[in-house]
């Protein structure tokens, strides 16, 4: 299996889209002005102690107060908070934990009010972003993520992903890393570990001690509410997290973005900084991967699947809804049960895909077709369950009930991702009338009529619908041809599906919008006023 990922660098912040045999699976939107981020580290201050909840609301910056159970503040909490203390009083206070004097544990069943006072300054960190009306969550449990290892400061357990299940090499690993890690730092193996050398972890656990370090000589000047130490942009954690063998390519148009993606590549992975390329064509970026159709037709309520049957997708505020339908194309089988088989093993490929891409967390709960036989249920709750294994997100999967119900609970840090694919009437501009369509290709030729003769402009490239876009470059002499016969100058012309059908833009030799003006809008306006008039008459 190939992978791909493409990063489109745009005004409000990097689209992100991960595609595994040119097939969309993962889509992230990282906005630019998003400061609270999983995995952040912030000097907070408790606003309010809750004793009914056990939990207290604090203030890290974000216009909510943030959630911290007492479940979350860790069994070393009073240590944490020590060291804070001494870190920003004390001027001979290290980042090192090795001479460090732990305080007493905390009751695992204590109160918040024991531990917690309004005012109280600590750190945290966030394991879930701000979700709807909700507030950021919290947790006192620090942890750095590292390419093969999580660092846990203020533990002494090292413990090895569940998913690597030799026994030999689980023992190797933790006998390593027992080795190597410094005193009174935790370590979690992570699974793209298996079967590294020791030099390896020791430059990722060294790489983190630095990180840790340097999130000290911050909060020793830190005031609250300021982050001590952010998560790894979004590009950066998914190339952390899943940069394997199998990677193809990384493509970046960006050329900021190339470059702190090729330092990271090659503090990460050096043998992989090759397959990091720097797209800079013409044709927008996701447009020239076939990202921008994908993402159309894979986001909205209804989505079709192989073979004829499709999904409706509904989201409650408890919970996600998948509806499985067989369509009526779905009549190949020779009877029901087949039927009903065929579409819900295809379906059930496409929930998990549509899991990860829309990033759906919490209870999802999809009904599938009704199956009598129990060994179909199996048949689809295993292809479910196999899928699942590809999630980066820890997830729970039930078997199907005799309604057909399949329950489903994953991991929810972020809110999903949701794209409008409902697009404003081209034709009408939203105001409920038209003018006549044909009259674009009129206006697009006067337009550049009048840029190549008036304004001598040269080297524009036009961008339209692919409908327009067949109609001027298709033919034995097409209509491109002819423009160049005529003016001696040759115009591009580039197709753009996030264009209407009466939409078009053009583009200098510098590859700047130049600014037309749309005689569609202003038919509009013109019989808006007399109609005005009409009305008042």
């Amino acid at each position: 299996m190939s992978n791909e990922l493409i990063i489109n660098s745009t005004q409000d912040g990097e689209r992100i889209a991960l595609l595994q045999d040119k097939r969309l699976v993962e889509y992230h939107f990282e906005r630019n002005d998003t400061n609270y981020t999983v995995g952040d580290i912030f000097l907070g201050t408790v606003k309010k102690v809750m004793p009914g909840l056990n939990a207290a609301f604090i203030d890290i910056g974000y216009e909510k107060d943030a959630f911290l159970h007492y479940h979350d503040l860790g069994i070393n909490f009073r240590s944490l908070s020590k060291f804070v203390k001494v870190a920003q009083t004390q001027k001979n206070a290290t980042a090192r934990l090795s001479q460090y004097k732990f305080e007493p544990e905390i009751d695992k069943l204590g109160k918040i009010n024991d531990v917690l006072k309004k005012g109280q300054q600590l750190l945290v960190q966030i394991v879930k972003e701000p979700i709807s009306t909700k507030g950021p969550r919290l947790s006192c449990e620090l942890s750095l993520a590292g390419r093969y290892l999580v660092l846990v400061p203020f533990s002494n357990t090292v413990s090895v992903s569940k998913k690597i299940v030799s026994k030999e090499e689980r023992q190797r690993l933790k006998r390593l890393i027992m080795s190597i890690k410094p005193e009174n730092f935790g370590v979690i193996i992570r699974t793209v570990a298996e079967g590294r050398d020791v030099a390896e972890l020791d430059k990722d656990l060294r790489s983190m001690v630095a990180n840790w370090e340097e999130g000290f000589n911050v909060l020793r000047t830190a005031k609250e509410r300021d982050k001590v130490l952010g998560e790894l942009g979004r590009s950066s954690s998914i190339l952390r997290d899943i940069l394997n063998e199998s990677f193809d390519s990384i493509v970046v148009d960006s050329a900021k973005l190339y470059e702190e993606t090729r330092n990271y590549i090659e503090k990460i992975a050096p043998d992989k900084a090759r397959i990091l390329k720097h797209y800079s064509g013409k044709v927008k970026t996701f447009e020239q991967f076939g990202i921008e159709k994908q993402l159309k037709s894979l986001f909205g309520k209804t989505v079709s699947i192989p073979g004829g049957g499709y999904l409706v997708i509904e989201h409650t505020e408890a919970l996600h809804v998948i509806d499985v339908n067989s369509g009526n194309k779905s009549n190949t089988e020779t009877d029901q049960e087949a039927t009903a088989l065929n579409v819900n093993l295809t379906a059930a490929r496409e929930v998990v895909r549509q899991l990860r891409l829309r990033d759906l967390g919490g209870i999802i709960v999809t009904d599938f077709i009704d199956m009598k036989s129990a060994e179909n249920r199996q048949k689809v709750f295993d292809v479910v369950k196999e899928e699942m294994k590809r999630d980066r997100s820890k997830s729970t999967v039930l078997p199907i009930s005799k309604f057909g119900l399949m329950q489903i609970t994953r991991q929810r840090v972020r809110p999903e991702q949701n794209i409008v694919t409902g697009e404003v009437c081209p034709t009408c501009n939203g105001t409920g009338k038209i003018s006549a369509s044909i009259l674009v290709t009129d206006e697009i030729e006067n337009t550049i009529d009048d840029l190549l003769t008036n304004q001598n402009q040269k080297n524009i490239t036009l961008f339209v619908h692919p409908f327009l876009y067949a109609y001027y470059t298709k033919g034995l002499i097409s209509k491109q041809l002819k423009w160049f016969f005529h003016y001696y100058k040759w115009i591009g012309v580039m197709k753009d599906t996030s264009l209407g059908l009466t939409e078009y833009k053009i583009m200098d030799e510098r590859n700047e919008e130049i600014e037309v003006h749309s005689s569609a809008v202003e038919v509009n306006s013109v019989q808006d006023k007399f109609e005005a008039v009409d009305e008042v008459v």
